[in-house]
């Protein structure tokens, strides 16, 4: 090993152990440095897509979801800002399990409507192409909020090792990491929603192997909703017209 491999391993166990120390510091309460604005983002992005649902498919009104997530956003703001991260937690898997719900019971409603013919070609295509993007960010948050125990965990700690997906920039070498910069770096929503993006694109995961078995089964039906929106409302809205 050269003199400069061995100095950036040395620099790498020495910030490796700072950050443990200040990590396990119970006194620090400013280590959330996961950015929340692109899963927020995301959130609302999928509200406006159910905006494109016509009365005859959305679970309701197609305006509701979108309400609720901004009037959401407050109390988990001020949960996050208070500190109490456990009720933080468990108001987003609400928050995002309604939301699943609602997109299900429209795909739903989107088949029975395909089936019965009730809507015109151009409208089944609208809603698949709504359906199939909601799918894509509704999946990448339930990927980002449970990994390694969600953004608030993830966040206490400098560095990521250990969780449900295997990202590339968890295999590099410590001298890489060191060469890189990258001795802190932690999966953001962006990186879960590539991972969804792909997951939904090639119906499989592609350079982020899933390791959990929460991951998989959550990957095998986000693949299925995808297949069943590109063949069953898609493709058969292009045969009709």
């Amino acid at each position: 090993m050269s003199v400069n491999a061995s100095s950036n391993l040395m620099e790498f166990l020495r910030r490796l152990k700072e950050a443990r120390e200040t990590a396990t510091d119970p006194t620090r309460d400013d280590l959330d440095l996961e950015p929340r604005r692109p899963a927020a983002v995301a959130l609302v992005i999928v509200g406006v897509l159910f905006l494109a649902l016509p009365n005859s498919i959305a679970a309701g009104c197609n305006w509701l979801p979108l309400v609720f997530i901004v009037m959401m956003f407050v109390p988990l703001s001020f949960t996050r800002r208070h500190g109490w991260h456990a009720v933080n937690h468990i108001m987003a898997i609400v928050l995002i399990s309604l939301v699943t719900l609602y997109m299900l019971l429209s795909f739903g409603f989107a088949a029975f409507a395909l089936l019965h013919r009730l809507d015109s070609p151009s409208v089944l295509l609208r809603t698949a192409s709504s359906l199939w993007a909601s799918n894509v960010l509704v999946c990448a948050w339930w990927y980002w909020r449970l990994d390694a125990g969600g953004p608030q965990f993830r966040g206490m700690f400098y560095g990521h090792r250990n969780g449900a997906f295997l990202f590339p920039q968890m295999t590099l070498s410590p001298v890489n990491l060191v060469k890189q910069n990258m001795t802190d770096w932690t999966p953001g929503y962006l990186d879960y929603l590539f991972v969804a993006f792909n997951t939904s694109t090639a119906l499989s995961p592609t350079d982020t192997p899933v390791l959990s078995i929460w991951a998989k089964l959550l990957t095998m039906l986000q693949s299925s909703i995808s297949l069943g929106i590109i063949t069953f409302l898609a493709a058969r809205a292009v045969g009709i017209l």
